[in-house]
């Protein structure tokens, strides 16, 4: 039986950082639920780019539609192996929701792997559980887990940082390492 894994998003997810590791996890045969709080399957999120075009900070243009395949209302966390959880500008109002963080305690009190990327960190640190570890996210973030008692550390956007069952990475250009060390904690060996 397929393993699943939850992930989380929302409206202005950006576009790679959602539309990638859900085509990549679907591909190692993993059975994925993204889901949004308030929708239903088959109903769509907004994605938005984020991009370097000259100013002090990324640009946000309109990406594309995400159709989200599973309904937040009908997620039980015991069910899942693992947690991916999706940056942008959507972690920042959907951790106001309490059930994305009691989903997001479920998989650290379960030792269950996590993966987070740029600002899903957002929802790591309202969710109370980087107290203690050691994690990268978008370098913007890094105050929120100092705050929230973690240990941020500045890596290449092109890299990934684990800690016990959680693998973070600053942004998308970090797939490749994030998605292949989430594949580790999952236990899923892909050979070349």
């Amino acid at each position: 039986m397929a393993k699943k894994i939850l992930m989380l998003a929302g409206d202005f997810v950006e576009d790679y950082e959602v539309m990638v590791p859900f085509q990549a996890l679907l591909s190692v045969g993993l059975e994925v639920h993204a889901v949004c709080p308030d929708k239903k399957a088959g109903e769509s999120i907004a994605t938005a780019v984020h991009d370097f075009i000259g100013f002090q900070t990324y640009a946000e243009l309109r990406g594309h539609n995400f159709t989200l395949n599973h309904s937040f209302a009908d997620v039980n966390p015991a069910d899942y192996d693992g947690l991916y959880v999706c940056g942008g500008r959507a972690p920042e109002y959907i951790r106001l929701n309490e059930k994305v963080l009691e989903f997001t305690r479920h998989f650290f009190e379960h030792n269950k792997p996590v993966a987070a990327i740029c600002h899903g960190i957002q929802i790591l640190t309202a969710a109370g559980v980087v107290q203690g570890r050691t994690l990268t996210a978008y370098p913007a973030v890094g105050p929120e887990i100092t705050l929230a008692g973690g240990t941020y550390r500045e890596i290449s956007a092109s890299d990934a940082l684990t800690d016990g069952n959680l693998t973070t990475s600053p942004a998308w250009p970090g797939h490749p390492a994030i998605l292949k060390e989430f594949y580790k904690l999952l236990g899923i060996q892909i050979s070349h």
